[in-house]
Order: C-alpha cells, then structure tokens, then sequence
C-alpha cells in the first residue's frame, strides 16, 4: 500500500534553513505528482508547494514563493522541501501527500 514518511523537522532559527524528506512506497513515484502541506495550530491544512511527475514543474504558496524549495528524486523515490529564510509563520506540522494519500506529518518550529 501507499506509505510516505516525512523527516527533517525540528527547530530552526527564524531566517534559518531546513530541509524536509518524504520516503515514498508502494506507488510508481515517478509516475505520481508530490505535495507538501502545513497546518499551524487552529488553522487548516493548506498546500505549500507541489511537484509534477515527469516534467517536474513546481508550484508554491505565495507565502513562501522564493524562499522554499520542492524536488523530488524519483530515483530514492523521495521528495524534497528545502526551507530557507524561515520566519515564525512557518512554524506547522509538514505533511507529505499524493493523491488521497498523507504521512504522518513532521514539526517544524520557528523560533529563537
């Protein structure tokens, strides 16, 4: 069955980098477009950035537009969001999705 495992969360300084991973299986990665979603506490999920399969366009949130960064390596079968320039809105669980399908979701905290 479809299974994705984020990791890299923690705590980061606000202006700091992060880099979040997402191990995928069960799925033809290559084949499937990936997504990265955050929810703040008392707020709803929303989509951070998204990647295509196969011609690996990309698309983000305005809010984070210039600052994060998704891939994906369809090789590790694994997908990439490389946060830079962190601020405390960033703070949110991360979640890995695809389809109708979520991980567990990884903290980020943004704080000095």
């Amino acid at each position: 069955q479809v299974q994705l495992q984020e990791s890299g969360g923690g705590l980061v300084q606000p202006g700091g980098s992060l880099r979040l991973s997402c191990a995928a299986s069960g799925f033809t990665f290559s084949s499937w477009p990936m997504n990265w979603y955050c929810q703040a506490p008392g707020k709803n999920r929303e989509l951070v950035a998204t990647i295509t399969s196969y011609h690996d366009a990309m698309n983000y949130a305005r809010s984070v537009r210039r600052r994060f960064t998704i891939s994906r390596d369809n090789a590790k079968n694994k997908v990439y969001l490389q946060m830079n320039n962190t601020r405390p809105e960033d703070a949110a669980i991360y979640y890995c999705k695809t389809y109708g399908h979520w991980g567990q979701g990884t903290q980020v905290t943004v704080s000095s």
